[in-house]
Order: C-alpha cells, then structure tokens, then sequence
C-alpha cells in the first residue's frame, strides 16, 4: 500500500514538472519554436502516462502514405468534419478557417487538443496530433512545411469489436453527410512544385446558366441531356469496363463562350472546377499526382491546350538541329546558361504523359469526372490528343446566330422582340460576329435610358454593318492579289516562250551558216 501512495505521488510530481516547463517554454519561446517542440512534449506524456487512460489507440494520418503522391485520406476529412460539430463546444483550442465568399467560419480542433465522444454508452477520446518533419523540427522558417497531422482514437479494449464494427463506420458515415449538408463549389488551380499543397481554391461564384448563353437552343439542350445522362451511368461504365470519365472537347474562334459553358456545366452538375495550368506542371508524374488528388465530381479543365504546351501534333523533337547548329555559332559557356534556363523553366509534360492522364491507368484512380479541353485552333491538335474515347464529344462553338442573338437581347436589353430583328436577322446571315462582340454592342452604355432597347440594337446594326464592309473588303483585296498573281504568272509563261523561240531561232542560224559553208566548200571542190 505504501508502495503504491509512492508510486502515485512520484507520478503527480513528474506530471506537474512537465506542466511547469510546458506553460514556462510556451511563454518564454517564439511561438515558432514552440510550435516545433510542443509535439514532441506530447509525445513524451502519452507515451509515459497514456496506459492510464486507455487500453487501445487507432491512428487515422491525414495522408495515407507520402503526401506528395497520395490524396488526403478520406477516413481523416470524415472525422475532421464529425468532429467539427463538437470541436466548437467541448474544445478549449480551436482552429477557425473560411474561404474568400464563405459568410460563415468553420471551427475544428487545434493541435494537439482531445476531445470526449460517447457511443451507446461507451466514452472515447479523440486526439489531434501533429507529425513535424525530422529534418524541419525547429525552423524559424513559418513558409516552410508544417508537417502532417493525424487523429487518435483512444478506448477501452474490451469495447474493441463495438468500436471497429460500430462506432467507426458511424463516425465516417456522418462526417460524409456534415461534408455533403455544407459542401460549396470550389475553383482550383494547380501550385507551384515547391508548395505544400497541390491545390489552391477559391468558392466557385461564377453565375453563368445554360438558360443565360447564347447558344442554338438543339445543341443547348444536347450538352444538357449529355451531361445529365454521364451522371446516371454509373453502372453502364462498371458493365462496359471504363472509367466511369467523360471527355468534351470546346472549339471554336475566340469570343464564342467557351468559359461560360464550362462554367454553366459546373452549375448544372453542382460539380467542382481544377483549372489545370499545363506549363506549371514540371513532369509527367507531377501531372499524375494533381490527377490523384483531384475529387470526384469535378471538371478538369486545361483551357487553350493548343497554346500550352507543344501538343500540336509534332511528336517527334525537331530541335537536334537546330541545336547543332547553334552549337557551332555559341560558345560553350553561352550553351551551358541556355540548357540551365530552358531545363529550369520549361515544363517536360509530354505528349505520352497527357494521353495517360486521360485514358490511361491512372485515369481510372477516381470517378464521376469530366475532363475538358478548349482550343482556338482544333486543326493543330495531334489527333491522338482528341480522338473519340478520349474527348467523347467535341462541340464547336461558332460564331452568334439569330436564335443565340434572342437570348442576349433577353439578357441585355429584356427584350423578346422588335421590329429591328428581322434586320439583324439578315445581317447576321451575310457576316461573323462572335457572341462576345454581340453582346458589347448590345450592353446599355448608360444604365437607365428609357430607349436602352432600340439604342443597342441601332448600335448592333451599325457594328454589323462596318463588319460586312470590312469583310467585302478583304475578299475584293483577295480577288485583286489573285489577279496580280495570274498577271504575273502569265507575264512569267509569255517571257519562257520568248526564250525558248530566241534559243529555236539561234538554233536554226547556225544551221544556216553551216550549209553555207558547206556549199562554198563543193563548189571549190
């Protein structure tokens, strides 16, 4: 008996020591410093005392293996958000975060905080540590990486079956249906190689509709029936053996809407948006990493593919030349700064490494996602980059009808009719204009004017009309050149035929002279 007050009380003094240092270091350190230290304090508490609050301890890591490679573990953003609920009211440390366009603040547990949960009766205790980096424990850096995070479940042993049979599954259930009540759209964008993350976001506001584009009402309502139709087809890509993806190709000049259907798509689906900038991406295992750490239900994006990276359907390296020539005009040390510059900013995506991305293995790594390019110039893409099976549907996106030309007027100017629209009718017939350049024309320069309507549509009238002139002169500068050039073709053909007679008449003189000659030569004979 005596043996175990000792015991105890030589407990109660260790565990008071270690709180005194702990609340001595915390004051007097940078807070940097102690934030560095402070999971190793932790550590060394659990580990001596942690027999005396519980009997088994689960560990969910925030990534399932390196984080550069593998995406967040699913089980630990589940807990994150069960926890999130009471992290607010039990937790005396709190972590508060919000996203640029979020109204309200979102709480969860801070570093290293413990939090008590009770299930039919059984109390458990969850953990938040945080896992620093070996080579980065003590840093005055706060840019650098802050490590890995993970929660620790804490139970008794005889409540094992309860806990991994019942209770886990419960917690991951709920904390998917908290995720799902509070998800929003979120806009990624891919970072740089030397930053933690793989993704930045911002909410996704963009209030672009299909209703709102200016687009020929059959082909509207075929990308509507399409989309709608890939988020129900499920079980038709398990029986067909694919990837349960769907690849849309944009083309079209300019100015037509490419952005806003991408946008009305991501409305349509309520899916996520990963603008995926090619040339920030070093390699191709770079790229397959972003792949992997994208969500379902998402639309990845490479808009302007033509111009991103050198997929123009010229697969072989066409630079050995070139490069052997310059090699005898450089010198050296001038070749050596060249190589170091173009290795240190140019991205060695390839050709093979995108076409994996899309319809390779690791395209499988993930579902219920659609991949989408936008070009200008669909002619200069090799066509293995668009061929159906990878971009499913290609959709050309032309220049403003009169039925996309009703809807901007609806948009613009609420205007559904008007004696001017058979004039533009006509117009719109006889020359291009994009909708973007539709559109321009049509927005009321001065917001409140009683005529707004007809304003726009004159002004409409009037930049389709120097439009058509433009281009009737063009063609007749077209037709003019073309006739210099057969002037000139036939002044060429006229001047060979002088030649060749010139050379014929030469020809037969000197024949001439030599049955001349010929004759003197007999009559002396």
């Amino acid at each position: 008996m005596e043996g175990m007050v000792e015991f105890w009380s030589q407990i109660g003094s260790i565990m008071a020591t270690l709180m005194f240092v702990c609340t001595f270091a915390e004051r007097v350190l940078p807070s940097r410093v102690w934030d560095s230290l402070e999971s190793y304090f932790y550590k060394i508490v659990h580990s001596l005392f942690g027999f005396l609050f519980t009997d088994v301890t689960i560990t969910f890591e925030e990534y399932q293996s390196d984080e550069s490679f593998h995406g967040r573990n699913e089980a630990y953003t589940a807990i994150e958000n069960y926890l999130s609920i009471d992290s607010s009211e039990r937790a005396s440390k709190l972590k508060a975060k919000t996203t640029k366009g979020m109204r309200s603040i979102a709480f969860s547990m801070d570093d290293y905080e413990v939090i008590t949960d009770e299930f039919e009766g059984i109390k458990v205790k969850w953990y938040l540590e945080k896992q620093l980096p070996v080579s980065q424990s003590i840093s005055w850096d706060v840019s650098r990486d802050e490590g890995r995070r993970c929660y620790k479940l804490m139970f008794k042993d005889k409540y094992r079956s309860i806990i991994t049979e019942s209770y886990i599954p419960y917690v991951i259930e709920e904390g998917k249906k908290i995720k799902k009540r509070n998800k929003f759209q979120k806009l990624y964008t891919n970072c740089n190689g030397d930053d933690r993350d793989l993704w930045t976001y911002v909410t996704f506001q963009h209030p672009a509709t299909f209703d709102a584009i200016a687009m020929e009402p059959n082909k509207k309502q075929e990308i509507i029936n399409d989309l709608m139709a890939f988020t129900k087809s499920k079980e038709y890509y398990n029986k067909i053996g694919k990837a349960w993806k769907r690849g849309y190709l944009l083309y079209g000049p300019p100015g037509t809407g490419k952005s806003s259907v991408i946008a009305a798509m991501a409305n349509l689906l309520h899916y996520d948006v990963y603008d995926l900038e090619l040339t920030a991406v070093q390699d191709n295992t770079s790229l397959r990493k972003l792949l992997i750490d994208t969500s379902k239900k998402s639309i990845i994006v490479i808009e302007d593919i033509d111009c991103s990276l050198d997929l123009t359907g010229q697969r072989k390296n066409q630079s050995k030349d070139d490069e052997n020539k310059d090699s005898k005009v450089l010198p050296i040390k001038e070749m050596a700064k060249g190589t170091r510059d173009k290795k240190k900013s140019k991205s060695k995506v390839t050709l093979s490494g995108l076409l994996n991305f899309i319809d390779g293995l690791w395209s499988a790594c993930g579902e219920e996602r659609i991949i989408l390019f936008t070009t200008n110039h669909v002619d200069k893409l090799d066509p293995a980059l668009i061929r159906r099976g990878r971009m499913d549907k290609h959709i050309e996106l032309s220049y403003c009808g009169f039925e996309a030309f009703k809807v901007l007027a609806k948009n613009y100017l609420n205007l559904e009719s008007h004696n001017l629209f058979e004039k533009i009718r006509t117009l719109l017939e006889e020359t291009r204009m994009t909708p973007a350049d539709v559109a321009e024309n049509l927005m009321p320069k001065s917001p409140g004017l009683e005529n707004a309507g007809e304003v726009g549509l004159e002004n409409l009238i009037l930049a389709l009309e120097k439009a058509k002139e433009v281009e009737r002169l063009k063609a007749e500068e077209a037709l003019k050149d073309d006739g210099d050039n057969g002037e000139l073709d036939e002044e060429e053909s006229d001047e060979e035929d002088d030649e060749e007679d010139g050379s014929e008449g030469e020809g037969t003189s000197d024949e001439d002279e030599d049955d001349d000659s010929s004759d003197e030569d007999l009559l002396k004979i």
